[in-house]
Order: structure tokens, then sequence, then C-alpha cells
């Protein structure tokens, strides 16, 4: 959630990020409505109570008639009592899911528009020329690497096996993007897959894309699309020492329905159910989060450098953020096949929308609790396979691997079995 006093003293600032991000800004004055309402029944509520306290104690004093008239006085006020609790819950209740309909403020830095409307700040690496290039399932199927096809005999499209080589390949990709967020002040986390509804609509997940993530109704528990998810809830309502950002990388499967990409992708393994990934996610103080946002983006960048492929860096318009999101970059790699850059890693900076909804504080140098920051970034995921695979392929139908990867993979080179 944003900061509700931002909405009462600037509700234009709060309009105008709605705005940028293609979203309703009458919202905002919906919300001002539900917080008005909201504060007047709790103020008739709390009129009302004092004045059922007071007449409390002139019933313990009064005697006879006297009191029988207060008694009588006490049930009539005992009932407004009741009625005013009723109406402030209510008013509580729809003022909350007012706040909690208002996306994160955009960062005066992103770029305003859709989808399409990204900025370009840098390409990294020139594409190299491959005569008559194969696509990532070519070369995954006849070095015997990816099988999509007992993938979907098993548990339908979009499903794969990643086999021999190929689940080598994975995991020593993972692991390099372990070691490396280790080596850089990381604590590496193997959390749970499965999270509670407070933890996921906590980080922002249950809004307008909550058609994306599967719940299991009869445990009524969510899997995870990405380990922010329980990394965001793991200080869930408490108050944490950030002396020093709190690191951490979290590896774990996660899960997507990609409910409306029917006909998209549906080739390979770039948009499938579920995959492997290390992200990165760090806690710290909203005054270092912009920092923390770049040095998560540049170790981001060290390890594209260690699978060597060519990548732009994109700054994300404010309509393609998600909504816990203030400000986000992506690294697109170069995938030869398509002839164009395609998502690898994706950094959001969402100051203290999340940590604010999931009670995460942290004490200032007066000792007062204060709402934390969060940041996340992908480190590493089975999306990576397919730039890997269509950068280094060879002539021979073979796939050199870069040098720094080929040691946690065991092999310089992937050959046909």
């Amino acid at each position: 959630m944003i900061d509700l006093k931002i909405v009462r003293e600037n509700p234009d600032l709060v309009r105008a990020s709605q705005r940028t991000r293609g979203e309703d800004p009458g919202l905002v004055d919906q919300l001002l409505d539900a917080d008005a309402a909201r504060r007047s029944a709790i103020a008739e509520a709390d009129t009302l109570r004092a004045e059922q306290k007071s007449l409390g104690k002139l019933v313990g004093t009064a005697s006879g008639d006297e009191k029988q008239e207060l008694l009588g006085k006490a049930k009539g006020l005992a009932d407004r009592v009741k009625a005013a609790v009723a109406a402030q819950n209510e008013a509580e209740a729809t003022s909350a899911a007012a706040h909690r309909a208002i996306s994160n403020l955009v960062s005066e830095a992103t770029p305003p528009g859709g989808e399409d409307d990204y900025v370009v700040l840098e390409h990294v690496g020139e594409p190299r020329t491959i005569d008559d290039p194969r696509d990532h399932l070519a070369l995954g199927e006849s070095l015997g690497l990816i099988d999509m096809g007992r993938g979907a005999k098993v548990s339908g499209s979009r499903f794969y096996f990643l086999t021999g080589l190929g689940a080598m390949l994975q995991l020593g990709l993972l692991n390099l993007a372990a070691a490396k967020a280790t080596a850089n002040g990381f604590t590496l986390m193997i959390p749970p897959v499965l999270v509670k509804p407070e933890i996921m609509d906590g980080t922002g997940f249950l809004g307008e894309h909550s058609d994306e993530v599967y719940h299991l109704d009869d445990d009524d528990l969510y899997l995870v699309g990405t380990s922010e998810v329980p990394l965001a809830g793991y200080h869930k309502d408490e108050i944490i020492d950030l002396s020093t950002p709190k690191r951490y990388a979290g590896w774990s499967s996660c899960f997507r329905r990609e409910a409306g990409s029917y006909g998209k992708d549906t080739r390979g393994i770039i948009r499938v159910h579920q995959f492997d990934k290390v992200e990165g996610f760090i806690y710290c103080k909203p005054e270092d989060a912009e920092a923390e946002h770049l040095r998560l983006l540049a170790w981001e960048r060290e390890m594209l450098a260690a699978i060597d492929v060519p990548y732009r860096v994109i700054d994300v318009a404010g309509g393609d953020l998600g909504s816990s999101a203030a400000r986000k970059f992506d690294c697109e790699a170069w995938v030869p096949t398509q002839g164009t850059y395609r998502e690898l890693t994706s950094t959001s900076n969402c100051t203290t929308f999340q940590a604010r909804r999931l009670a995460v504080r942290y004490r200032d140098e007066n000792g007062k609790p204060q709402i934390a920051a969060t940041v996340n970034g992908t480190l590493a995921t089975t999306r990576w396979l397919v730039a890997i695979l269509e950068n280094h392929q060879q002539p021979d139908g073979s796939v050199r691997l870069p040098e720094e990867l080929a040691r946690f993979v065991g092999v310089d080179r992937l050959t046909a079995p």
C-alpha cells in the first residue's frame, strides 16, 4: 500500500501516478471518501463509547428509580454503540479495500506510456552472425537437453523435461547465480513455494494479475510465481535491524498459469507453467532503496556477463509496471532466431509498498518504528537457457559454454549423446 498521508496531502501526485500507469485516477477520490467516512465512523463510535463509560459510572452510584432510568438509557446506548462499532468495522473494511486498489507511486524517473514505451538505456555486446541459426528447442532436442513431448504427455502443454546435460546446464546456471549472490553478501534461501493468501496479497500479486496465480482451493494456499513472495513474507509483522540492508537470494521452483497468453511463445521454454529461479530480494531503509536497486541491476549484469550473451537494459514504462513497483529495469538478451531481445531479468524498486502491507518495519535513529523498503530482481532462471543455447550454438550443432558457466556445468561443450 502507498502511504495514506501522501494521498491526503497530495492527491494530485497520486492521480498523476495512476494516469502514468494507465489506471483509474478516480480511485484516489474513492479512497479519500472512504477514509473520511472511516474517520467519521471511528469518531462516532469513540464518542458513544465514552458516553457509555460515563453512564456506567452514574449507574454504579445511582439507586432506586434513578438507577432504573439510567439502566434503560444504558440499554439504548449499548444498542447505539453496537451499531456504531458495526458501522466502523464496515467503514474500515471499505477504506482498506480502496487503499489496496491503488498501485504504488510511480517514480518520477519512470518513462510514461505502456508496454512498448520503454527506454533503452544501454546495449551490451554485439549479436554475432550465425548462418541458419536453430532455435533453442531444436538445439535442445537434438542434444538431448529438452523433452517437450513427454512433458506434455505427463503434465499438459507448456511443461517439459530437462534431461541429461540439460538438467546439468540449469543446475550449473543456478549454482553460478547462488555462488555470485553469496559472494556479494546475499544469504541463500530455499523458501516454501506454497504461501498463505495474506502473503500473496501482501506482495501485490492478487490484483489485476491474480489469474496468473495457481490456487489450491482445499488448502487455501497459493503456488508462488517467484520466491520474491515468500521472501517478502519472511519478516512479516517484524521490526528488523536495517543498519545495513538485508539481502536474500531465494532458489525455488516457480509456477505461473500464463492466463491470457495462449498462442504466445508456445514453442519451447520461453513461456512455461513451471521453471526454476534464483531471485535477489533486499530489505532496506527507504532512503537506500534507489541505490540498492542499482546495485541489484549491477549484480544481474554480472551474471549476464558470465553467460556471455548480447543484451540491452531497458527502463520499463509506467503502464507496464506491476502494481508493487515504482521503477523497473529489465535486461533483455538477444535471441538470434527471433531477431529481437527477450527479457531475462527484471529488477523492481517497490519502495515501502510491500513492507507496509506486510508490516515490516525498522527503527530509525530515534528508535521510532518506520516502514521498510523492498527491492527484488532475477539472478538466473530457466528462460536463460534459451539465450545460452541460441547465442553459443556452433556450425556442427553443438553448443559452446562460456568458461565461467562451464565450470559449474562440468563440460565446456554440449554435444549430441
